[in-house]
């Protein structure tokens, strides 16, 4: 009797160990064991000659390497919840699957949106620095480092999906007012549930807020969908907070209306331009008017974990010849 011969994946970054150890017990599974972003050469020989792809948000998975004549992959199972990173029209042209790992990273990032909704009005890592970067402290003041008080102030979700509900429960619960903007209202139990408004207009929403939250996905309808124009409605003493993705924020603008007065601050977990950070954007940082992190909203190792359980079972129901739970439809996009 033949043995089946274990199909080629490749995994474009370093994922948990349990997860590889599982992967390479299923799979013949090319591992990145320096965890180095690969060079768009690399990736194209991984579609040259894998079945199955697993790439992250770090890797461009693009048409013209899908359209490519040698291109031997019959599915890519993306390493994270948004596939902005994938042309999956042209996947689904060539009859590649698509899938992702949904609804995994929802507490996580919920939790990091909140610290950063915290950390920006009371000023928490400019405070931490004046103890841990040799600053003088001459002791408490009453006048000292103050900053805004959370309860009562209005906070703008944009994007009203699992993340932005579960932001939504949380800053209930430290006293602030739920707003929010979607492309439609939620369930009324939810919209009851949560104390939230609803607005269908983003730009009215924006002219109200104290604290605005972006939490939808990067699409190309939602990209720059805080433009140069709707910036400049937001209140002078409001700040921004996106984990998300940076292409949602006209990041150039946003950076110029903190540094002229215009936008109160921002906590950013993510940018437009990633890895690279504005360098304006870091003199912001050290001047306390922006609190800037390196992408840290779903980092987590539980998380992680899941996202692999989820990649693993979204091939091995591939290769059974059965539908993935996890597919990725143009229609959802």
């Amino acid at each position: 009797m033949s043995i089946r011969k274990k199909p080629l994946v490749v995994v474009t970054r370093k994922l948990p160990d349990s997860i590889e150890t599982r992967m390479r017990e299923l799979f013949d599974a090319q591992l990145n064991l320096d965890d180095a972003p690969m060079s768009a050469e690399q990736l194209a020989q991984a579609t040259r000659s894998a079945e199955i792809l697993v790439p992250t948000v770090t890797d461009l998975v693009t048409g013209e390497l899908l359209n490519a004549p040698d291109c031997k992959l019959r599915m890519i199972a993306n390493f994270g919840n948004g596939v902005d990173n994938i042309d999956v029209a042209a996947a689904h042209g060539r009859g590649i699957t698509v899938t992702n790992t949904p609804k995994v990273l929802t507490e996580d990032t919920a939790d990091m949106t909140m610290a950063l909704i915290l950390a920006v009005p009371r000023r928490l890592i400019e405070g931490a620095s004046v103890l841990t970067e040799g600053k003088s402290w001459p002791g408490w003041s009453p006048t000292w480092m103050l900053g805004h008080r959370i309860g009562g102030k209005r906070l703008g979700i944009i994007g009203m999906g699992r993340i932005g509900q579960a932001v939504a429960r949380r800053a209930r619960a430290f006293g602030l007012q739920i707003h929010y903007h979607n492309r439609r209202p939620v369930a009324p139990v939810i919209a009851d549930e949560l104390g939230a408004t609803y607005w269908e207009s983003l730009d009215q929403m924006l002219a109200r807020m104290d604290i605005i939250s972006v939490n939808c996905p990067h699409t190309p309808a939602t990209f720059h969908l805080l433009s140069a124009r709707r910036l400049k409605l937001i209140r002078k003493d409001a700040y921004i907070v996106n984990t998300a993705r940076g292409e949602v924020i006209d990041e150039e603008t946003m950076t110029k209306l903190i540094e002229a007065g215009e936008i109160g601050g921002a906590g950013l977990d993510v940018f437009e331009h990633e890895p690279a950070v504005n360098p304006k954007l870091v003199r912001l940082a050290k001047q306390g008017k922006v609190t800037l992190l390196p992408h840290m909203g779903s980092a987590t190792i539980e998380g992680r974990v899941e996202m692999g359980e989820k990649v693993i079972i979204n091939i091995r129901t591939f290769l059974d010849n059965h539908k993935p739970p996890d597919r990725v439809l143009l229609s959802m996009l």
